[in-house]
């Protein structure tokens, strides 16, 4: 049995026992509370402003895109504003065209952009450039990993990992974690983010410990180390008050873990006042429906909605939007159309879970249980991605192989959400 299925038995032997008591209350409003008032993040500044004002239309000044480039990207982190990510991209865009010197910098910065609005083989493209020119060797090497396991080439992603191999350096720690975590060697993904996280503390950079507490947060909640993760999220917002991912992860411990969905409801509209990402929104239907809001799942399925006809997301919410097509409406076609575009863009175990599902809610079981058994089995040990997939297997007359499935599932409760639970139970 695979490391990451023991794991997720082991949790579900637990949840089984008769005498296990409720969930423990790891949180209190009293810890996060000082982070709930948060006013919008500036997004000008001197230093924005004199840069900016040496970019003009037929400008030469590369530095100046560089550090405008910057400023956007931090204040689309800030914000969820994706206009801010598209003018980052516009600055970097620029700074490619007339960089004679750095080039191999500038196609990175390109890159990196590219991979945040799932542009993956465009991304591609500017790091192989950025390869061709050599400099910033190490990083092209990072970069190419990054990219290529979007793309679901694991095997090439695999080489460069091992190229840069060395067990002190943080970005080489965080690449093996994600490694393992692709794996399903859970522990050994938590081991390297924790090295990588005392690195980071060494180094007293801001930037890496937010990326090390909010990704350590995560995984000890995969492994159901749930106070181990709201500690992490807790060290994230010390660091950054305003870090909307980490009040999502406080909120999805005290929806999930807590079963509070009005307080976990109180964090998420915190956020909303000030953090615009359409994510969020169906983060909000989903508590409003175990809350049996009707009113509030409808009108926060509304505002994701709304969000994601904005041309500027590009592909960057197709996922979700399959999903939205999927669960909440009946258009089909549509949903099929976007998963084949998924797939076509990064043949990954995630993508073809999209098909297959849109397969299997258009009636074309057979079709859906071939994907599944070719594409997705064994290949990844991601719950939500399973529970479809025992879903269609059972439908399929695959009840040994369903049965299987939940056994891991049953212990990934926390992580699927208090409203799979029954969906689950029912294989």
């Amino acid at each position: 049995m695979k490391p990451y299925l023991l794991t997720l038995l082991i949790a579900a032997l637990g949840l089984l026992s008769c005498n296990r008591p409720g969930p423990v209350t790891v949180s209190s409003p009293q810890d996060y509370n000082v982070y709930l008032n948060n006013e919008p993040i500036k997004t000008s500044s001197r230093y924005f402003e004199l840069w900016n004002s040496k970019i003009k239309d037929d400008s030469l000044q590369l530095t100046s895109f560089g550090h405008v480039a910057s400023e956007y990207q931090r204040y689309f982190q800030g914000t969820g504003n994706v206009e801010f990510l598209r003018k980052a991209e516009q600055a970097i865009r620029k700074a490619v065209e007339i960089a004679a010197i750095g080039k191999a910098d500038y196609n990175r910065a390109l890159a990196r952009i590219y991979i945040s609005q799932h542009r993956f083989r465009e991304a591609l493209v500017h790091a192989s450039l950025a390869r061709k020119y050599g400099s910033g060797l190490k990083e092209t090497r990072y970069l190419m990993f990054d990219v290529l396991m979007e793309l679901g080439q694991y095997s090439e992603a695999e080489k460069y990992l091992d190229s840069v191999k060395n067990f002190s350096d943080f970005g080489y720690l965080i690449r093996i974690a994600k490694w393992n975590d692709h794996k399903g060697n859970l522990d050994t993904t938590i081991g390297f983010m924790e090295k990588a996280a005392r690195k980071a503390e060494e180094s007293r950079n801001r930037n890496l410990l937010l990326w090390s507490y909010t990704n350590l947060g995560d995984y000890y909640g995969h492994a159901g180390r749930i106070r181990d993760s709201y500690n992490c999220y807790l060290k994230s917002l010390a660091l950054d008050p305003a870090n909307a991912y980490a009040k999502k992860g406080i909120a999805w411990i005290v929806f999930s873990h807590e079963k509070n969905p009005a307080e976990a409801m109180r964090i998420l509209d915190s956020v909303s006042g000030y953090y615009k990402a359409p994510d969020y929104y169906l983060l909000k239907s989903e508590i409003a429906d175990y809350m049996g809001d009707d009113r509030q799942r409808l009108f926060n399925l509304d505002q994701y909605f709304k969000m994601v006809k904005n041309p500027a997301y590009g592909d960057m919410y197709n996922a979700h939007n399959v999903k939205f097509y999927l669960d909440h409406t009946v258009q089909y076609d549509r949903a099929l159309e976007l998963a084949e575009k998924e797939v076509a863009n990064r043949p990954t175990p995630e993508t073809y879970d999209l098909l297959a599902y849109t397969h299997f809610k258009r009636g074309n079981r057979e079709e859906a249980r071939s994907i599944v058994e070719e594409y997705i089995l064994g290949k990844t040990f991601e719950p939500a991605i399973l529970l479809h997939a025992a879903e269609i297997l059972k439908a399929s007359g695959e009840q040994e192989k369903a049965r299987e499935l939940k056994s891991g599932l049953l212990g990934a409760l926390y992580e699927l959400g208090p409203t799979r639970e029954d969906k689950i139970r029912k294989l």
